[in-house]
């Protein structure tokens, strides 16, 4: 059994290789894939996909964040290839939430339940319509405003001028970024893009390791791939945005690009990355490695990162992501929700699944920035 998967392994490595290389003849950017590997192509499965899906609920309630990503990719797809039909299905799916799914929206009191705004205002920069600008501002706003019900540390962490949703948890920036992002972009005011950019420098002299790359927590020193992806696309959102005047860009561009080039470092072969990322015994995630993608792909357009160095990077880990869905659509080897953990066995026996929104999210971003101009 170990030589056939060894040689399926070999196989797929030098069929992608090929494929690399026939890619990397025909183009200077990255554009002018193969057949079935167009961006297009690949953005038109993962949307069918996910409208073909119900919603995703944490505790049987609320939309879950995953589910906002993967949705919040599959409008950024349809708007940059201007197709109105997806874009309305999309609507359609959401317009219970104003109605008889209303329960279903979370409330203000979670990180990871307010970056559900940041659906609302994309659909606001769609349709122009106040309701989504009126939902989705309520949610960036409460980020900010500390409740009565805060704990002493949310309100220490609100003195201090910092969101009292502040965990120091990595994944936090991205759920606060792609809101606050939002928020800027729909108002143009300043101060949500500001405060989002204060907050992730804290994050990352708080969490940043000297090579560029985080573990999963203090009490769990792994570079666990997922959690690294968050910060990764996180830091990319907000570099999208953030004004060339704001204080805080030049340190933030230089945590991401630390961190890129120790990514490239940990790339296998074939153009993924391990679960957790720097252990060489260790199976290929699919979430994390879409989420660097999107990072890599974003910063070569960009002009972030050095395209000579990192263009063949990004090129190699999209061709080996597609080459990872299924006939349904499926991104297969995203590892399941997974809590931090000293035990380093635990990451490694983590189930594996396919079509899990951590991994379909990511896939559409990257969608998005192969296609983006």
């Amino acid at each position: 059994m170990k030589i056939i998967i060894a040689m399926k392994n070999r196989i797929e490595l030098l069929f992608l290789c090929i494929i690399s290389i026939a890619c990397s003849s025909q183009k200077q950017t990255l554009s002018g894939f193969p057949s079935g590997f167009e961006p297009e192509k690949v953005g038109n499965r993962l949307c069918r996909n996910f409208l073909n899906r119900g919603h995703q609920l944490h505790r049987n309630q609320w939309i879950h964040y995953a589910e906002v990503c993967t949705w919040y990719g599959a409008l950024k797809f349809t708007e940059i290839t201007n197709d109105t039909l997806l874009i309305k299905q999309l609507q359609q799916r959401f317009e219970p939430l104003f109605t008889i799914e209303a329960q279903h929206r979370p409330p203000y009191t979670h990180v990871d339940w307010n970056m559900f705004g940041s659906l609302a205002l994309e659909l606001y920069q769609i349709t122009g319509e106040q309701r989504y600008f009126d939902l989705g501002i309520g949610y960036a706003d409460a980020q900010w405003q500390t409740p009565d019900t805060a704990s002493v540390t949310e309100k220490d962490w609100a003195n201090q001028g910092f969101s009292w949703q502040t965990r120091l948890w990595i994944d936090d920036m991205f759920m606060i970024t792609i809101l606050q992002s939002q928020a800027y972009k729909s108002t143009g005011k300043c101060e949500y893009i500001d405060r989002a950019a204060r907050e992730m420098v804290f994050y990352l002299q708080q969490l940043q390791r000297p090579n560029g790359l985080f573990f999963h927590s203090p009490e769990a020193p792994f570079y666990w791939a997922r959690g690294n992806g968050w910060m990764a696309a996180g830091m990319t959102e907000l570099l999208r945005y953030l004004p060339e005047n704001n204080p805080h860009k030049k340190a933030i561009l230089k945590s991401y690009q630390l961190m890129m080039s120790s990514l490239l470092k940990y790339q296998s072969e074939n153009g993924l990355w391990n679960q957790l990322i720097d252990q060489t015994g260790f199976w290929q995630e699919t979430s994390g490695s879409a989420m660097f993608a999107y990072a890599l792909i974003t910063g070569v357009k960009k002009g972030w990162l050095e395209a000579k160095t990192y263009q063949p990077a990004a090129e190699k880990a999209w061709l080996s992501l597609v080459a990872h869905l299924n006939e349904n659509g499926e991104l297969t080897d995203v590892c399941v929700g997974t809590n931090a953990s000293n035990d380093r066995q635990y990451y490694y026996d983590r189930p594996r699944v396919s079509g899990d929104f951590h991994g379909q999210a990511p896939m559409l971003w990257c969608v998005f920035a192969l296609l983006e101009k």
